[in-house]
């Protein structure tokens, strides 16, 4: 009761994170607010360095901090969890030990996996989530941050997560759109009929190419780190020929 969760909306945040935050929220039964800011008011943060996460988490946990003010709140926590410092290049950590933000999943030496558990164990909808980062981390450091990008990235992510993919992202190479399939659904990428469909889609929503990564989805594949540990593997071997449906059909 003496708690309020806090959402901080901007356009690096799809739509659908939003709404399953304030669902969440409900689920808990917590009193849930939202912050509105634009990281595009920060030079910094639209020339995309290697410190991208720290200008953003400077700018999301101050406005945090005015909410908790102004609610009379003298402590702000995030989700910062056990296995988040040794996942490479992490800049916003740098912000979150600046600002003083107090991070209890981090303190309690609490995992990912762990995180997951207790969710189901409150029955909370998100417990299977796959992981989620922010829009921005699509768009290959070095190149500018556009709200023009932003948006037709969401977009693009949007037509996949409905096509009922689970694992990706698509990285915006300057027009040209990488998709990026998790190894134990790129089976399904490889048919013709998606192949086709994707071109089709991600070019009506502002890409002037489109290509598939056969690396497959991971993490950190356009930050100064290189890959990150969570979403690696490789495909699972399989026994004889590939079974692929050449016959799915994909909505136009």
């Amino acid at each position: 009761d003496d708690a309020v969760a806090c959402t901080a909306r901007s356009e690096t945040l799809p739509a659908a994170e939003l709404d399953d935050a304030t669902r969440v929220a409900g689920e808990i039964g917590i009193s849930h607010e939202t912050v509105t800011f634009s990281e595009l008011d920060d030079p910094n943060f639209v020339a995309n360095d290697g410190d991208r996460c720290y200008h953003c988490r400077t700018m999301r946990l101050g406005r945090m901090y005015e909410t908790a003010q102004e609610l009379g709140i003298g402590t702000v926590c995030d989700g910062t969890n056990a296995d988040d410092p040794g996942e490479g290049h992490r800049p916003g950590l740098r912000a979150v030990e600046e600002l003083d933000v107090f991070s209890p999943l981090l303190d309690a030496g609490i995992s990912k996996d762990e995180v997951r558990e207790i969710a189901e164990a409150y029955d909370l909808s998100v417990a299977d989530k796959p992981s989620m980062a922010c829009l921005s981390s699509r768009i290959p450091t070095g190149l500018e941050v556009t709200e023009e990008r932003l948006t037709r990235v969401e977009k693009a992510e949007r037509v996949l997560r409905e096509w009922g993919f689970e694992g990706f992202r698509v990285r915006d190479h300057d027009g040209l759109a990488r998709v990026e399939i998790a190894p134990d659904e790129l089976e399904r990428a490889l048919d013709p009929a998606f192949a086709d469909a994707v071109h089709e889609h991600l070019t009506d929503v502002g890409f002037e190419y489109v290509t598939l990564d056969m690396a497959g989805y991971r993490t950190g594949s356009v930050s100064p780190g290189g890959e990150g540990s969570e979403g690696q593997g490789e495909a699972a071997e399989s026994d004889g020929e590939a079974n692929v449906d050449l016959g799915r059909q994909y909505p136009r």
